[in-house]
């Protein structure tokens, strides 16, 4: 089949960029399976593997698609009427009363249960484009990744438990040692280091020099590729069980604890293997079984199937921002 992936964003991605890591990676394993993809994305994209058509800001996104494709793979809720078949990823969250598109597919178990549904895909990536980690390097700091700006990823208690500790060390990828956008916050630890918004090599270097991921998030998250992306570097996840992370982070790869002292302790006793870790993310949250699963969400909607049999719609709206965090 001939598959449109359609992303309001720039390909490939630079930096963070989480959802166009999946969008690409998806495109490449989705050719290895012996279909035909077109990414119809923002100005200042390239593919080397695949056509790409620039999206016309002044014109409607689904008046933009091609007549020669045969199913469409959303990134975002799209508007107007498509007359082809259709998929749309959510890859967010919202806390409102709104009724999602009937052929939404959510990023986890949790994410999709929490607006009545069951349809998901896990994010995969192509672990092709990452480098292999040393296995055999010495691992220096624990490190903290993600926009350290959002006060749901919870910054300042990845902080405040690795200062709990005897001596152990935390990069901030993400972040900067002062920021007032979400509330006054000045670091003054040296034993905290702050490394601003990279990515790449630089990125790829800490998360393999790294003892494992601080990851103390107080919102239901979606999915998170920081988790995934530390595992493939064998770096173990230390973080909250909200939202998937409970699916994504067995006892074998980290802990999950809402108390800052429980992951404290949990963080001295580290005794996680690396190489497990990097092994349980290639087998489990790659590229190659996320495409088979779309493809399957795509055979449904090209019958005339709707992935929902209800239009999905958030169960519980909370009334506080951040969940509990002690």
């Amino acid at each position: 089949m001939h598959v449109l992936i359609a992303h309001n964003g720039i390909i490939p991605a630079f930096k963070y960029g989480g959802t166009e890591r999946v969008v690409w990676s998806l495109g490449k394993s989705l050719i290895k399976l012996g279909h035909k993809i077109t990414y119809l994305v923002a100005e200042g994209s390239y593919c080397d593997f695949a056509n790409v058509i620039t999206i016309n800001p002044n014109k409607n996104l689904t008046e933009q698609i091609p007549d020669y494709v045969d199913v469409i793979h959303f990134n975002s809720e799209p508007r107007g009427d498509i007359t082809k078949p259709y998929v749309v990823t959510m890859h967010g969250n919202r806390n409102d009363e709104y009724e999602l598109n009937s052929n939404t597919v959510f990023v986890s178990k949790n994410h999709a249960e929490r607006f009545g549904s069951t349809s998901y895909v896990h994010n995969g990536l192509d672990w092709d484009d990452y480098p292999n980690p040393d296995f055999e390097i010495r691992r220096k700091a624990f490190h903290f990744l993600g926009k350290a700006a959002w006060r749901v990823k919870n910054v300042k208690g990845a902080i405040n438990t690795i200062c709990s500790t005897k001596s152990e060390r935390l990069n901030v990828l993400g972040g900067s040692r002062l920021n007032v956008k979400m509330g006054f916050r000045l670091t003054l630890s040296p034993r905290i280091s702050f490394k601003g918004m990279i990515g790449g090599d630089d990125k790829f270097s800490y998360l393999n020099e790294s003892k494992g991921l601080i990851f103390p998030v107080v919102w239901h998250e979606p999915f998170g590729l920081a988790i995934t992306e530390s595992l493939y570097f064998g770096a173990p996840v230390f973080g909250t069980p909200y939202g998937s992370l409970p699916e994504l982070v067995t006892s074998e790869v980290g802990f999950l604890s809402s108390v800052q002292s429980e992951l404290t302790k949990a963080i001295e006793e580290n005794s996680y293997n690396p190489k497990l870790c990097h092994e349980y993310a290639t087998d489990i949250f790659n590229s190659d079984i996320m495409a088979k699963k779309y493809v399957e969400k795509y055979e449904l909607v090209l019958k005339g199937d709707k992935l929902n049999n209800q239009k999905p719609k958030l169960i519980e709206i909370k009334s506080s921002k951040l969940l509990p965090w002690k």
